[in-house]
C-alpha cells in the first residue's frame, strides 16, 4: 500500500484561500529549498508537473455566502482534481505542495475516488471545519476539511461529482490547537478523532502516532497526509499565514513521519501553507522539504 517508486510533484500556488498574500510561493520555495532532489536522493523516479495555473479573483467575497474567491478556489480545485487523478490513475504516489490549505478540496477529490475507505491525517494547528455559516472570516482555508466531509457550499463539496470524500471516522487531526467554537460542536457530533496539543504532551508524539496507525489501518485502504506547516510550533516554523504558539516541535513532526514512513500506511500526501514573505531565509520551506524526505523514508543512518 505504500508509498510508489514513481513520485509526482504537482504545484498549487494558491492563496486565495484566506488574506494574506505570499502563499502562492510556497510550491517554488519548497522546489528551491531542494525538494526534488532530496525526493530522487532517495531512489525515487520523480516527475515534477509544474504548478496548476491560478485565476485571480474579480471580486473578493460572496456576501451572500460568506465565502471568499469562492469562483476562483472552485476553479482551481476542479483542476487540481483532474491532475490528480491522472496521476493516481497512472499509478504514482502524489506529492501535492501548497498554496494555502484549500488546495486540500481538489487534491483529496480527485485521490478519494480510488479508494473505499480513505484515511485522512490532518496534521495541522486548526481543524479547518468551518462553512459558511460558522467561519468569523469567510477564509476556504479554514473550512476544507468540512468540505471533504460533504459540509458546506454545494459547489465546493461536489468537485469531482461525488462527495463525501471522506468519512468522520476515518479521520485522525493531530496538533490541533486553535478550535472554533462550531469546530468543537461538529468534532463531538461526528465523533472525529483528534489529538490536541494537550493530548501530544500528556502522551507524547510516539504513543500519539501509534495509536493514529493502529486506528487507520483497521479502517482505511489508503490514507492522505495533509500537513500544514502551522502544526509546527512558530519558533520551528516562521513563514505561515495564521502560526498559534504552543505547537510541535521539528523532532516530534519529523519523529511523526518516520514512524508513518516505518508503519506504510500513507498513500499520498500534501504540504501546505508555506509563506516566504513570512519568513526567515526561506527555514520553513527547508523545514517542508524536510519533512517530505522524512515521509518518504529518510533516516539518519550511522556508518
Amino acid at each position: 500500500m505504500f508509498i510508489h517508486k514513481d513520485i509526482s510533484v504537482i504545484g498549487v500556488p494558491m492563496d486565495l484561500g484566506q488574506r494574506r498574500r505570499g502563499v502562492d510561493m510556497g510550491p517554488s520555495a519548497m522546489r528551491y529549498a531542494g525538494l526534488l532532489e532530496q525526493i530522487t536522493s532517495l531512489g525515487f523516479n520523480v516527475k515534477d508537473c509544474g504548478d496548476i495555473r491560478i485565476d485571480r479573483p474579480e471580486k473578493e467575497k460572496d456576501p451572500e455566502k460568506n465565502l471568499r474567491n469562492l469562483k476562483e478556489v472552485f476553479a482551481a480545485s476542479e483542476k487540481l482534481e483532474k491532475e490528480v487523478d491522472l496521476i493516481v490513475q497512472e499509478g504514482k504516489f502524489p506529492l501535492i505542495l501548497g498554496g494555502d490549505h484549500s488546495i486540500s478540496i481538489g487534491s483529496i477529490a480527485g485521490i478519494s475516488r480510488h479508494y473505499e475507505n480513505l484515511g485522512l491525517i490532518w496534521y495541522d494547528a486548526h481543524a479547518d471545519l468551518n462553512t459558511g455559516e460558522t467561519s468569523p472570516s469567510g477564509n476556504i482555508h479554514g473550512m476544507p476539511l468540512a468540505v471533504n466531509l460533504g459540509l458546506g457550499d454545494s459547489s465546493l463539496r461536489n468537485i469531482g461529482n461525488y462527495s463525501p470524500k471522506v468519512k468522520a471516522e476515518n479521520i485522525v487531526i493531530i496538533g490541533a490547537r486553535s478550535i472554533d467554537e462550531g469546530e468543537k460542536l461538529l468534532i463531538k457530533e461526528k465523533g472525529i478523532k483528534v489529538f490536541t496539543m494537550h493530548e501530544v504532551d500528556r502522551l507524547g508524539m510516539p504513543k500519539v502516532i501509534e495509536e493514529t496507525i493502529h486506528y487507520l489501518s483497521q479502517r482505511t485502504d489508503g490514507v492522505h497526509l495533509s500537513l500544514d506547516l502551522d502544526a509546527l510550533d512558530p519558533l520551528d516554523a516562521p513563514g505561515v499565514g495564521t502560526p498559534v504558539m504552543g505547537g510541535l516541535t521539528y523532532r516530534e513532526s519529523h519523529l511523526a513521519l518516520e514512524m508513518l514512513s516505518e508503519a506504510k500506511i500513507i498513500t499520498s500526501a500534501e504540504f501546505v501553507e508555506v509563506n516566504p514573505i513570512l519568513d526567515d531565509k526561506n527555514r520553513t520551506a527547508d523545514v517542508a522539504s524536510e519533512l517530505v524526505a522524512s515521509l518518504l523514508g529518510k533516516k539518519l543512518v550511522l556508518t
